[in-house]
Parts: C-alpha cells; structure tokens; sequence
C-alpha cells in the first residue's frame, strides 16, 4: 500500500491502555505513558456530589463490583468499588492466566478523577515527557450543562482552560453533543474540539461540522465504509481522530488516508506499526 503522505499520526490511548489494564483506572494510563502514547483519552461524568470521574458508561455495574448511576453516586461511594477486578477476570476467561497489571492495587484501579489524572499528565510533562489530555463528555446527564462548567473551573485550575489560539493545546474536549461543545467554545473559544460521529448525518456529509468545531472523530465503522470522507474532511480544513482503531490493517488504512490521530486500546502496537510505516 502507497501512503498518501508521509506525515507523524498522533496515537492516542483509549481509556488508558485499556487492552492491557483495566480502563480508565490510573494504571491504564501510567501504561499508556509508558507505552509511548502520545495522548490520553477520557471520558468523563459528574458525581453526586459534584466531581468528575472518568467512568464511560452511565452505571458502574459493568466495570466496577458495584451497582448503580455515577450521576446518582458521590465520590465516596465510588472509592469504595473496586474498577479491576472485572478485567482480570475477564482475561483469565479468556487466556487462562493473570494479566501484566496484576500486581497494581489500591490507588491504580480504584475510581479515578479527572483532577488525578490531569496531575499524572502534569507529572509527565515536568519529567520532560509531553502527552496531551482528550477529554469526552458524556451526554445525556441529569447534570446537563454542570458538566462543561466544572470541566471548565478544572481545567483553569491546572493553568489548561484557554491555550493559545496557535499552536498545538495540551487538553482538547470531545463530545457527541453539539451543545456540549458550543458550551466550552463559548466559555473559552480557543480550546479545540472534536465532533464525535458514529454516522454521518445528512448535514455534515460534506464535510461540515458544528460551528466552530475544527476537529472530526468519526468511528472507525465511517472510515471503513466511506473513506472518501477523511477527504472531505480535510477539503473542509479539518483534522480526523478515528476511534477505536486496534488491528492492523485498519491502522494502515488510517495511515493511507491521512488521519491525524488513531485512538487506539493498544498505543504501543500502533506505535510499533507507525514506525514501520515511516510515520513517526
């Protein structure tokens, strides 16, 4: 296969390493960075009480011991779960021996936060290793709108909520709600955003997107079946983050037709790969 210009894609983990260690839990992302990722994904929901926690689905029942809405739960309730159990027990079923992870405990696969994991990344780029942060809200939420806005009041903490309007953002902000990106745009207009897709609707398939949107994720599912509209999309000025890209010859697909970001469960697979190809 002939790539269709030599250019660095940008790997970013999923969950973490969510292949290798349980998703979203602090030892999936201390693996990404050590794997090499050059970003790390979240998605991220609020608490009871008020805090956000990188958690994907809308109840903990499928990734922790416990039961119930995170929405519905405080902080404390959910430090109380466990968040690793369910991946070793998943592995031994299918492999019949523990995974590399097993030894982590306590801290590393308990809830995390997004204020714990925005500190590891800050950890990472002291010590002179750069990853940049995306970060998914999730919606529909009884919390609406208290999403963005204590995304926000986060992000400002850490020195991150208006990067310069040049240049690359160490945080970008993803989300298949327009209204949750109009609502970060409006609260700070440089930091990037990414319109998830998991189809195309009729209003953005010539390769518009939300106002002020710049960034396109569409589902590796639309690359596959109409690749023609990476090219749309960068005809429109856009850059492509393609989500879940894990085998390989979808990674050479990504890398053929241009995409700027593979968002991946397996960073150094993909990693490995990009080297061969030349593309990093």
């Amino acid at each position: 296969m002939t790539l269709a210009r030599q250019h660095q894609i940008q790997v970013v983990a999923h969950r973490g390493a969510s292949e290798d260690a349980p998703e979203h839990t602090l030892a999936a992302y201390k693996k990404a960075v050590d794997d090499g990722a050059d970003a790390l994904e979240c998605d991220v929901r609020l608490t009871a009480d008020g805090h956000l926690v990188c958690v994907h689905d809308r109840r903990v029942n499928r990734t922790s011991n416990g039961r119930g809405a995170v929405s519905a739960l405080e902080l404390a309730d959910l430090a109380a779960l466990d968040f690793g159990s369910w991946k070793r027990h998943h592995d031994e079923a299918l492999e019949g021996e523990g995974p590399d992870w097993e030894g982590s405990a306590g801290a590393d696969t308990s809830v995390l936060t997004l204020e714990r994991l925005l500190e590891l990344v800050a950890e990472s780029n002291a010590s002179g290793r750069q990853v940049r942060l995306a970060i998914e809200t999730k919606h529909p939420t009884r919390w609406a709108g208290q999403v963005e806005e204590r995304l926000l009041m986060l992000l400002k903490r850490f020195g991150l909520d208006a990067p310069p309007a040049e240049g690359p953002s160490p945080v970008r902000v993803m989300s298949f709600s327009a209204r949750s990106l109009h609502r970060v745009r409006a609260a700070s207009p440089t930091l990037p955003t990414v319109y998830l897709m998991q189809f195309v609707s009729p209003r953005h398939r010539d390769g518009r997107l939300p106002p002020g949107v710049r960034i396109a994720g569409p589902a590796l599912r639309i690359v596959r079946n109409h690749p023609g509209y990476v090219a749309k999309l960068k005809r429109a000025g856009h850059q492509v983050h393609v989500w879940t890209v894990n085998e390989p010859e979808d990674v050479e697909l990504c890398a053929e037709l241009g995409v700027d970001a593979i968002i991946t469960n397996r960073p150094r697979q993909v990693l490995t790969q990009l080297d061969r190809l030349g593309l990093r």
